[in-house]
């Protein structure tokens, strides 16, 4: 009877109307316009100065389309609802020659538009031009980090945690994979497993992590980067729908709590040739080496850490998300990369040679999945392009629990970095990275306008 229609903005988030079932044929039919300001919304829904005119100016309309195969039920809501992505078309698109998706769907075949260069999924599907231009494949892997929020009223919020057995007394302390969260969050995890399925979202692992109230939930690996994209905004959503439906709240904050670890966005990437040949592999017959480094993957490699600090405001959009990065943290310190190596940030894991993979361990949950992955991948790329030998990999026993953070320490810093780049302006386009970067600049001015209290704590009698 209803409908849901999930717009993405430039933060990832998915803003939504609600229509009712005589408009449904005019949103499938292609007749359907929304503000054409809703990608460039602050996090409060602001317009910043600086974006362009000709596209803010008196809130135009823009036409939108649904993306085949999103259309999904709602299982959380006591009303009959259905939801379905969208995505931006008009005059000023893409080449003709770039598809909407990379996944193969009968409706992409016969568009007579192109998805436009607002559209926060464009970046992502100009890098994948570059791969089949160069005739690769990849395929990409999420896996995201949030807390469960106490629902206690209370003037801050608290991470939920269990009980010590017998009291009410709060468990708090290192969780990891305990057995007992899963018993407690029972209920809460297989709503989150049935809704999943219903709309498609395949899971692979879930756990709860060193910190109380932290979980870890997996998305499986995909072919087409931005199904594994989608995969993740709307895992977001299910996760905050679902807690909602059991009076809870959960948090994809990169740092809700100052004394608990922040929350991550790890993306999984491997290349593959025409044949189906893992680029990163070893070929080598009678390797003894566990594993070798193949050139390709050390190139790889080199690429993500030469574009790293030019990707951090994609992988760290808010002010909040550089709390995060601190020494033993589990965050990333700088361009570290090594085999096995939990704290490194460009990380081999162990696995069969046909499954090398590089995981990228930089980003926060709070980014936008679409522009972590497509920043991820243009570094891949350019490695492959153009390459070069990355320095050594950590040592398995390397300790970087006190590594000085060498990666930028603020948004401003970073806006700066990926402004005066050169690899991921190519990569994702000059007009969206300045409009990004207008758009994080003033919501980092707004930031830093307000008089948080710790400022009355610290200087207002002092003063």
């Amino acid at each position: 009877e209803l409908l849901e229609v999930l717009m993405l903005d430039f933060h990832g988030l998915l803003r939504c109307k609600r229509i009712q079932k005589q408009e449904f044929n005019a949103l499938y039919s292609g007749g359907f316009s929304v503000p054409g300001t809703i990608p460039f919304l602050g996090i409060r829904g602001d317009l910043y100065d600086g974006l362009p005119l000709a596209l803010v100016g008196g809130d135009p309309d823009r036409r939108i389309r649904p993306v085949a195969g999103t259309l999904v039920l709602v299982p959380w809501y006591e009303s009959p609802v259905a939801q379905v992505l969208i995505q931006y078309v008009g005059d000023d698109a893409l080449d003709a020659s770039a598809p909407l998706s990379t996944r193969e769907a009968p409706a992409h075949a016969e568009r007579s538009e192109e998805v436009s260069w607002i559209d926060p999924r464009t970046p992502l599907l100009r890098v994948l031009d570059r791969y089949r231009e160069s005739k690769l494949k990849v395929t990409v892997a999420a896996e995201l980090e949030f807390y469960l929020v106490d629902p206690t009223p209370g003037e801050r919020p608290r991470p939920l945690l269990g009980k010590v057995p017998g009291t009410d007394r709060p468990q708090s302390g290192i969780q990891y994979c305990m057995a007992d969260d899963l018993f407690d969050c029972d209920a809460f995890l297989e709503d989150v497993r049935e809704v999943c399925k219903v709309q498609n979202v395949p899971l692979t692992a879930i756990h709860s992590e060193f910190s109380p109230g932290q979980w870890e939930i997996n998305t499986h690996y995909q072919h087409d980067p931005v199904l594994a994209a989608d995969h993740a905004v709307l895992l977001k959503r299910i996760v905050k729908g679902v807690a909602r439906k059991h009076g809870w709240a959960a948090t994809f904050m990169a740092k809700p709590f100052a004394d608990h670890a922040g929350s991550g966005l790890h993306v999984h990437v491997a290349v593959y040739d025409e044949r189906g040949e893992n680029w990163f592999a070893d070929t080598t017959p009678d390797s003894n080496e566990v594993p070798r480094l193949m050139p390709r993957l050390r190139h790889a490699v080199a690429g993500l850490a030469d574009t790293l600090e030019q990707g951090m405001a994609i992988f760290a959009p808010n002010p909040n998300s550089y709390r995060r990065f601190k020494a033993g943290s589990f965050a990333p310190s700088g361009a570290s990369w090594g085999y096995d190596h939990r704290e490194a940030t460009l990380r081999i894991p162990a696995s069969s040679e046909t499954s090398r993979r590089i995981e990228h361990r930089v980003a926060g949950a709070d980014a936008n999945p679409y522009l972590v992955i497509a920043a991820v991948l243009a570094g891949v790329h350019q490695g492959l392009e153009s390459p070069r030998e990355p320095p050594d990999p950590l040592p398995r026993e390397a300790d970087l629990s006190d590594a000085c953070i060498t990666l930028p320490k603020r948004l401003e810093v970073a806006l700066h970095k990926l402004q005066q780049g050169d690899v991921l302006i190519d990569y994702l386009g000059k007009d969206f990275v300045e409009s990004y970067a207008v758009l994080r600049l003033g919501e980092a001015d707004d930031y830093y306008s307000q008089i948080p209290d710790i400022d009355y704590d610290w200087f207002l009698r002092a003063m």
